[in-house]
Parts: structure tokens; C-alpha cells; sequence
């Protein structure tokens, strides 16, 4: 995990005193849990790498501040991209990402939805290379079995804003939470050619991997904890 760092000048945006949570303080005490626990929480860097990509990383901070444990709204384009994928399918990406590929960066859930965040720039060139693989090659029959094989994949960039789970606490039923949490100023993000090579070798299979080093425990779909032992 990142080591954590003063962000006192960027939390305050006036000289007035401030009532609200010190946000990096409570990051900074909930530091203390177990490694599969802070996979899923963020740190104080990783809340000041979330708050840089709004226009006001000021105001975004003393937002969090007052209200730690409500979900916010992030732009895309700036400081990531959004490739957002049914739940079932995305958990089956992390797998191939994890097991077999470089891993992820952050990556959340929000109604039945897996959001994985990628470097920007992905939602534009995503969508034509998943065309180009679905269609671009191979006889008619195997076009149509492959494109059945790839449900719909959303891409959110440049003029585009995503829900983003809460700094702290857990959600509600189907509310956003963190499936792998921003814990740095600068995180890993894959590329339009990571993600298609997930999604291509997702789609191809008929069943999950069975074999590597998982980040799902296969006996509990539903459990809040994930191996992540090879994480980067």
C-alpha cells in the first residue's frame, strides 16, 4: 500500500475552521485492518488521485469531508476512463486480468454493474477494437457466436460522469462499493488492449477459470473480500 501523505493544504479551501471529518485522518485510522480489508478501502492518496479528476479538487475534498460515507460523481476523461461491464462478465474479466494479465486498477460495483477504471482515452478506441475482434475476422457463424458471447460493453470518457462508491463505510444493497480501492496519487490503469484481451478471452470460454490465483473465493459469490495477493 502507498504511505500516506500530508494533503492539509489541498483539504482546506478557506481559512474559516472547518466542522466536518478531517477525511484523511479516518482514511488514515481505518489503515490498521487486515491487507484483504484495505484491498476494498480507500487510502488518503487514492482520495486525493479521485478528487483530481474533478475541476475542483478542493471543493470535491471538503465534500468528502462533510460526507464520508455518501457516493460521489467523478468526470471521466482526465484522470480515467470508465469501461462498464455486466456484473457476472466483469467478475470473469478480473479473473483473466488478475490470473493470467498485468492485474486492474480501481475497480468498483454499482447496480449490478462492474465498473473497472482505465486509462483515458479507452472509451474511444475500446468500442472499435471489440467491432474489429467481434466481426472484423472469421466466417459468418463463428462472427455470430462470438458476438453473442460479448454482452454489451459501456465505455464512459470525455463528457461523461460516473457514481463513484463511498470513501468510507459500506454500501447498501446494490449502492456502489469498492471492489479493488484507489490506494495511491498515481494507480496502474489498463488500456483499450488490456481490457479487449479480457474481454475477447471472457467470451471465448464457456465457464470461468478454474485454474490460477483467484481474487473471487468461488464458495461465498457475494463476500466482501478478495485475494489480493498479486496485486500491483
Amino acid at each position: 500500500m502507498s504511505a500516506w501523505l500530508n494533503d492539509e493544504t489541498t483539504l482546506r479551501t478557506g481559512t474559516a475552521p472547518h466542522h466536518g471529518v478531517d477525511i484523511f485522518a479516518l482514511l488514515r485510522d481505518r489503515a490498521g485492518h487486515g491487507a484483504d480489508d484495505r484491498a476494498a478501502q480507500v487510502t488518503a492518496s487514492g482520495a486525493a488521485w479521485l478528487a483530481g479528476a474533478s475541476l475542483y479538487p478542493r471543493s470535491t475534498l471538503s465534500q468528502w469531508e462533510a460526507h464520508p460515507s455518501a457516493p460521489g460523481v467523478l468526470p471521466c476523461g482526465s484522470s480515467f476512463d470508465v469501461v462498464n461491464v455486466p456484473a457476472l462478465f466483469g467478475r470473469r474479466m478480473l479473473e483473466q486480468l488478475w490470473a493470467e494479465g498485468p492485474g486492474s486498477g480501481p475497480v468498483a460495483t454499482h447496480r449490478g454493474r462492474m465498473l473497472v477504471f482505465a486509462s483515458p482515452g479507452t472509451a474511444q478506441r475500446l468500442p472499435s477494437l471489440l467491432a474489429w475482434e467481434e466481426w472484423g475476422t472469421g466466417s459468418a457463424d463463428s462472427s455470430r457466436a462470438h458476438k453473442g458471447a460479448l454482452p454489451p460493453v459501456l465505455c464512459h470518457g470525455t463528457g461523461d460522469a460516473v457514481t463513484v462508491p463511498p470513501l468510507t463505510g459500506g454500501a447498501g444493497a446494490g449502492g456502489p462499493r469498492w471492489v479493488v480501492a484507489p490506494d495511491t496519487r498515481n494507480p496502474w490503469l489498463p488500456g483499450p488492449d488490456v481490457l479487449l484481451w479480457a474481454c475477447v478471452r471472457v467470451g471465448r470460454s464457456a465457464a470461468p477459470s478454474t485454474t490460477g490465483n483467484s481474487i473471487f473465493p468461488p464458495a461465498d459469490p457475494g463476500a466482501n473480500v478478495y485475494d489480493v495477493t498479486r496485486r500491483r
